[in-house]
């Protein structure tokens, strides 16, 4: 009996742990999103966007003319929060699915060399938009709207 009565209790915590997580994304051949954060030096965040919309968001865009991405999104918080919790900048990008977001792009190098001929450049303003970024981290996130009746 007692055997019993703790499978059950184990049961019921395990369903509630489970429980608690957010749903998985939609299946492969769905769209699949991501939402990357920065949160820059204080005083280095027009650098960091002027270097990403000249060093990353050019590349962003060949990525969704190609068909691999469905859409890039940046956006800034219209006001202040506290300092564990700021970020500058969220890109959300919409993959064309889940395989082409957890995968490197083949074509990713060929397209750096056609974009950004002046490699040396390219290769220290990249590390410079690296050196004023104080934190990054990426976020899938799954859209749970209830579908319209």
């Amino acid at each position: 009996m007692r055997h019993l009565a703790m499978l059950f209790l184990f049961s019921i915590v395990a369903s509630l742990a489970l429980a608690q997580g957010a749903p998985p994304q939609g299946s492969a051949d769905q769209p699949y999103t991501m939402e990357y954060y920065y949160k820059v030096q204080w005083g280095h965040q027009q650098e960091f966007l002027q270097l990403f919309l000249k060093n990353h968001y050019p590349l962003l865009k060949k990525i969704v003319e190609s068909g691999r991405m469905l859409s890039v999104k940046i956006e800034t918080p219209s006001n202040h929060m506290t300092e564990d919790a700021r970020w500058d900048y969220r890109v959300t990008i919409r993959f064309k699915n889940s395989t082409v977001a957890t995968t490197a792009n083949p074509d990713e190098e060929n397209l750096i060399k056609q974009l950004w001929p002046d490699h040396d450049t390219y290769e220290r303003e990249e590390k410079r938009r690296f050196e004023i970024l104080l934190a990054h981290w990426d976020l899938p996130v799954s859209d749970i709207t209830p579908a319209a009746k």
